[in-house]
């Protein structure tokens, strides 16, 4: 034990303990998975509708940021 660790950081032995130890929740998940192999793709399938996207061109994106309308702070207010 070196001069700057305090002497109860060695008496931390619930950190090595039980590396096996599998949540309710985690157990939950793989069942499911081991029941529903498709689930996993459909997920991935839903990811890609809603994610992954080609790269919009950067000409495309300057002509959309020059095409926006800014907005007011408070939207629901009258225009003064």
């Amino acid at each position: 034990m070196s001069v700057a660790e305090p002497s109860y950081f060695h008496n931390m032995k619930f950190l090595k303990q039980n590396h096996k130890y599998e949540s309710d929740h985690t157990l939950f998940i793989k069942e499911l998975k081991a029941k529903n192999p498709q689930m996993e793709a459909g997920q991935q399938a839903g990811r890609a509708i809603l994610w992954d996207k080609p790269v919009t061109p950067l000409d495309e994106q300057a002509r959309n940021k020059a095409s926006t309308v800014k907005q007011q702070a408070y939207v629901y207010q009258n225009k003064v």
